[in-house]
């Protein structure tokens, strides 16, 4: 790292930082045992919550000088705020997080690839629907060409690092391109009585890649009684651009949503991805200097509720719901519980559902390693955190593991195939296993 390099990381650092957010945290260390990385890193300070905002704070101030080394710290961390739900002050370290990576990634030199990756990707494809489509479509050339089948036969596979050729196998299978451009954009409800008029944020991956998880939950929604607006000009959330740096794209991103929104007068606004629905309840911190859009950023804020809350308030864990007799366990959604404090109202819709034997997993709450794109960037420590994982999803003896978010369900399922458990154990989104409960019971 270059002088220059560092003279701006530093001047990015006081520019962006919320000084009197890093002054919060008085370093009691109650984060400690909450953060995956201090505990698989050997109790390492450089990679805990109070490590971190102490690195911060030290850039701010200057007395610690931008390095490699704090790169490396700020780039570990999962972003799972896990820390958040234990601190006595209240420290918002995710926001404190996407400050300095802000700050790191908007001045630091970017490589070639790494510009080329962002711009193709971050600004060009994700905030595109369309160009998620034709992505997603390649995907499925791919699984049903004979391409795929090909290329695990000859062994080109194997010149990929071993957690990307697993992932390659749990990928699920792409719908049709004509399925994923024809989508519904209102539905009535399937009961005589309406409950609640809902929207549903259908976000971009989970809009293509997991588009039949989308249906299921319009699906769980009409049965619930609601009447669904989907508004076409809705986009990507825009969380992994904030997570990344690219808190600009974020922004836009944010105030497209809030304009498609804001016409459908709903009570609320249905997400089924954790990781999705955190960043979206963030929107009125993300646009506070914006006096036009902070008080509209925070109105869209107060109506995102999560699929599994919506249903609880609604007493669709009251219905009869039935399935085949199975161990169950929970593998909570780091955004999700920590971020929308949503992580009763799951339990309670699993546990309501007859022929279920529910199983609680030791630290169901510590992150699975998938974050974002995480287990890409970060394999290493991805994998490690996940091992420990299916060694607490194994002591359960479960034969399904159920989440809700789209991360951790592939998260999972590679981490069921890395132990050899396919044929005894799968991984399931929460709504695709409470429609099956439910039109099971009422067939």
């Amino acid at each position: 790292m270059d002088v220059l390099e560092k003279e701006r990381i530093q001047q990015a650092f006081k520019e962006k930082m919320d000084y009197d957010e890093l002054m919060n945290c008085t370093r009691c260390g109650f984060c400690l045992p909450s953060c995956p990385t201090y505990i698989e890193t050997g109790q390492d300070e450089v990679h805990s919550p109070r490590g971190r905002i102490a690195i911060m704070k030290g850039l701010v101030d200057g007395i610690i000088e931008p390095s490699e080394e704090v790169k490396a710290s700020i780039d570990l961390c999962l972003g799972c705020r896990a820390c958040e739900t234990v601190c006595p002050s209240g420290v918002k370290f995710g926001q404190l997080l996407e400050q300095a990576r802000d700050a790191i990634y908007q001045a630091n030199k970017q490589s070639f690839i790494e510009k080329f990756m962002r711009n193709a990707f971050l600004k060009n494809v994700f905030p595109h629907h369309n160009r998620m489509i034709g992505l997603t479509g390649l995907l499925r050339f791919y699984q049903r060409s004979g391409a795929q089948t090909l290329a695990r036969a000859t062994g080109i596979m194997k010149l990929l690092p071993e957690n990307m050729r697993v992932m390659e196998r749990v990928l699920p299978e792409v719908p049709k391109r004509i399925e994923m451009k024809n989508r519904p954009h209102h539905l009535m409800p399937l009961t005589e009585k309406k409950t609640k008029k809902v929207a549903f944020f259908s976000g971009c991956l989970m809009d293509t890649m997991f588009m039949p998880t989308n249906d299921a939950t319009t699906k769980l929604l009409q049965y619930a009684g609601c009447e669904i607006v989907i508004p076409e000009t809705q986009s990507c959330c825009g969380a992994l651009h904030g997570h990344s740096g690219e808190v600009d794209y974020a922004r836009e991103m944010a105030k497209r949503n809030i304009e498609a929104f804001e016409q459908a007068e709903v009570d609320y606004i249905i997400t089924n991805a954790g990781g999705c629905g955190a960043f979206l309840v963030e929107y009125g911190h993300l646009l506070k200097d914006d006096p036009e859009w902070h008080d509209r950023a925070e109105a869209f804020a107060n109506k995102i509720k999560d699929i599994t809350s919506v249903l609880v308030e609604l007493d669709f864990h009251k219905r009869p719901l039935q399935l085949n007799k199975q161990i169950v366990t929970y593998q909570d959604s780091c955004h999700l519980k920590n971020g929308q404090q949503t992580f009763i109202e799951p339990r309670e819709l699993l546990k309501s559902i007859a022929g279920v034997q529910y199983v609680e997993m030791k630290d169901a709450d510590r992150c699975c390693g998938s974050a974002g794109i995480y287990n890409l960037v970060e394999a290493e420590m991805s994998m490690q955190i996940l091992d420990y994982k299916m060694k607490q999803a194994k002591k359960t003896k479960a034969k399904t593991i159920v989440t809700a978010n789209p991360g951790c369900l592939l998260q999972m399922k590679l981490g069921i195939e890395k132990e050899g458990l396919s044929e005894e154990m799968q991984a399931v989104h929460i709504v695709d296993f409470l429609l099956e409960a439910y039109e099971k019971a009422n067939e």
